[in-house]
């Protein structure tokens, strides 16, 4: 199926997600009984929660358990360090369980008087969606491949048919994942990958959310699975050996990719040969195929560095050819032309350069598109008579096609917006005369484009149906500046409805409105101004929504996520508040009305922001929030702890890392202020936050807080990083999200009354 290029493992790894080893799976627990470390403030009243139990009426209190540390001279002392059950992965400390299990009862006690609100939130959530939906048709070889929702369906059905029979061709249901998540609380579909000949089918599955996949191998021909499984995955299934073998990466016990191993068609997983493994604890290791397929390509990196390995695709066991050793700081990512090889780096210009080399000699670098302090190179991709470049022009993205014998002359493909969010889409041919393009804006629904590179024209093949109605002429969208602390002049982009006034005046509201902000601000990871059927909820409501596109994130290129991390990390908090407090000067809300939200490494921003402006904020929710930084960046024991130093720092080793770090750590930095009502969420078996970062984190603030404002968290008991799985479950915490928002600002009426109309 699709040859990829393996990008630098810096574009891959964690990308905004954070820490920890998988879990054991447990079933779902119901959020009841309290253990003697659990109190509550107040007795026990009979109010009946969903689940029929008897619902508290306080907030559990966690116990406070002295412990503290000392690492260079500095103590530090962190009294939830129960929290962590000290037999992780496996979670079977009954004070932990019952506490987190009282800390969900207290969430469905208070959500309860808002089941309504969420039940309508999720209603006109589920009508913007068009539930008998498909992807667009895209060839690769003899079939066209394409994916299918039913109506009503969680899941999606694969389907192809062959390109020869024409428009008489029959769909051939290849994989159907709502039969494979039959039963399950959870499951996720990972790598998928059709053998070149087209025959077989191989495919990964999670059915616990701890991102361990265990893969088989289906033959399209007969729709049997062979004997062949494979545990333990963690990335990749790509074909070899002229399909009769496999290139994974195995999870290893600490849960880090270390390995690429090769698995043979008919063989026992036992028998997988070790192709390469990384020495290095701190890098991980991915494979791909190059353009051609001719190629097997083995990289390892960290978030900073990078190497790769080439060995020929039809023989993986063959004398592999290393590119160029590693050089800390320097990335780069290798495809390769009739025996000529391209490299994307950084090693001569902080926004990348493309560059080429021989074979015979691959760590001899000629230029072929220079650096620019204007034009920051994110990615390239090669085809059989032309390439691409894709890239930020002043934060807004760019495709360029490319000639071979001209590549420094760019066509860039025009877009008709000021602000948008644009890419090359599904090219799994190497020989193409179309592009397969996707666009979308923040008042723009996603939209698929084949773009025809002799005529340079744009057909659009589809764009996003909403069955309920949607009038993109009702919306304005905005790019503006907000200038920092520190005088930088941050990027924002906005969407609001034209008649929000009226919108607001008929609710009986005056002044400036409501605004959402949300920002993820780490590891690279630019936030698109996309669109959201989600977010009309709350901008046909009244509210304003912006994305800060803060440091941290390289929206502005490669320096603008360098001055977010390390010993710069602090600058992504201040430009989110200086964001929020530059957009209430600007009249688009007011102090008090700023809802936030975040996740992960974003979590952790919910967490700092806080902390440092919390009077801004009217309500935050932190999606499973990675705010015991110090803690977590001080267990090398932690799969994901050693690879993230080149992120956060290492205060292990450095007194200065360890002091910046607990000077901005929001778990160590929470004080006895006001704090504004909030909603926490983690994932008992999340492998990258851990589920007793958010814990201990909300047991602190009850703890220290000094306001009467509502403290939530919900645990999902069965489910990982990224929440429940399936579309509707998926939907459901998010209608779950912005009814705790809108009841916080106090319009929980109106939007109740509005999504029954």
């Amino acid at each position: 199926m699709a040859s990829m290029r393996i990008p630098s493992l810096s574009s891959v790894s964690a990308c905004g997600f954070t820490l920890a080893i998988a879990l054991a799976v447990l079933p779902i627990q119901s959020a009841q009984a309290q253990s003697a470390q659990v109190k509550t403030q107040e007795d026990q009243s009979n109010v009946t929660s969903e689940t029929g139990q008897t619902a508290p009426t306080s907030p559990p209190i966690a116990e406070k358990r002295e412990h503290t540390f000392t690492h260079h001279g500095i103590t530090v002392s962190d009294p939830y360090h129960w929290l962590k059950d000290q037999s992780y992965p496996v979670i079977d400390d009954e004070d932990v369980l019952d506490y987190v299990k009282a800390e969900n009862a207290w969430f469905e006690a208070n959500m309860g008087s808002q089941a309504g609100l969420t039940e309508a939130l999720f209603t006109e959530m589920r009508a913007r969606i068009k539930e008998d939906d498909s992807t667009v048709p895209q060839k690769d070889g003899d079939y066209l491949y394409w994916s299918e929702f039913e109506e009503g369906a969680q899941y999606r059905k694969h389907y192809r048919k062959a390109v020869a029979d024409g428009e008489a061709a029959e769909a051939q249901l290849i994989l159907d994942e709502n039969v494979l998540a039959e039963g399950l609380e959870y499951f996720r579909l990972g790598a998928a990958s059709i053998s070149q000949n087209g025959r077989y089918l191989a495919y990964s599955t999670d059915t616990s959310g701890a991102e361990r996949y265990t893969a088989r191998i289906k033959d399209l021909q007969t729709g049997e699975l062979l004997a062949d499984e494979i545990p333990n995955l963690r990335s990749g299934l790509t074909w070899v050996a002229n399909d009769t073998a496999l290139v994974y990466g195995p999870s290893s016990e600490e849960w880090r990719t270390l390995e690429a191993k090769l698995h043979v068609i008919g063989t026992s997983s036992d028998d997988d040969v070790v192709l390469y493994k990384e020495a290095d604890e701190s890098f991980s290791v991915g494979t791909g195929l190059t353009a051609q397929e001719d190629w097997l390509v083995i990289a390892s990196g960290d978030n900073e560095t990078s190497e790769v390995r080439l060995v020929p695709a039809d023989n993986p066991t063959g004398e592999q050819i290393l590119v160029k050793a590693r050089q800390k700081g320097v990335e780069y990512s290798v495809d390769v032309r009739d025996g000529e090889l391209f490299i994307w780096t950084n090693d001569e210009h902080i926004n990348f350069r493309l560059a080429k080399a021989s074979i015979d000699a691959p760590g001899t670098w000629e230029t072929v598109i220079a650096g620019s302090n204007e034009f920051y190179l994110t990615d390239f991709e090669l085809f059989k008579d032309f390439f691409v470049t894709e890239g930020r022009l002043n934060g807004l993205d760019q495709i360029q096609l490319r000639q071979y014998d001209a590549p420094t002359v760019a066509k860039p493909i025009a877009f008709p917006e000021a602000s948008y969010n644009a890419g090359l889409s599904n090219n799994p041919e190497y020989d193409v005369s179309k592009l397969r393009l996707s666009y979308e804006s923040m008042v723009t629904p996603d939209s698929v484009y084949d773009y025809d590179v002799a005529s340079a024209g744009l057909t659009l093949l589809k764009q996003q149906e909403i069955p309920s109605g949607y009038d993109a002429s009702l919306y304005a969208t905005e790019r503006l500046e907000v200038e920092a602390r520190d005088g930088t002049m941050v990027p924002v982009s906005i969407v609001y409805r034209k008649d929000r006034k009226d919108l607001l005046a008929a609710q009986g509201m005056e002044g400036p409105g409501p605004l959402h902000l949300y920002a993820y601000g780490a590891y690279g990871y630019a936030v698109p101004p996309g669109f959201s059927t989600t977010r009309l909820s709350l901008v046909d409501r009244g509210f304003a929504y912006a994305i800060a596109h803060i440091r941290g994130g390289d929206d502005l290129g490669r320096r603008w996520y360098l001055q977010g991390k390390l010993n710069e990390r602090t600058n992504t908090f201040n430009d989110f508040v200086d964001v929020g407090r530059g957009l209430i000067a600007q009249g688009y809300t007011a102090e008090g009305k700023v809802t936030a939200s975040g996740g992960s490494a974003g979590g952790e921003l919910m967490g700092a922001i806080i902390n440092q402006d919390p009077a801004q904020y009217g309500a935050i929710v932190s999606h499973v929030p990675f705010v015991d930084v110090l803690n977590t960046m001080l267990d090398e024991s932690l799969p994901l702890t050693p690879g993230e130093w080149q992120e956060w720092g290492n205060p292990i080793e450095s007194k200065q890392a360890f002091a910046y770090i607990l000077s901005y750590s929001p778990y160590d930095q929470v004080t006895a202020q006001d704090y504004p009502p909030m909603l926490v969420t983690a994932g008992l078996n999340d492998p990258r936050v851990t589920y007793w970062e958010p814990a201990k984190w909300v047991a602190k603030l009850r703890d220290t807080k000094t306001d009467d404002n509502i403290l939530l968290m919900k645990t999902n008991m069965g489910a990982g990083h990224g929440g429940q799985s399936g579309r509707w479950n998926s939907l459901r915490e998010t209608a779950e999200e912005f009814a705790f928002i809108l009841w916080q600002m106090g319009m929980t009426d109106e939007a109740t009354e509005k999504a029954g109309n």
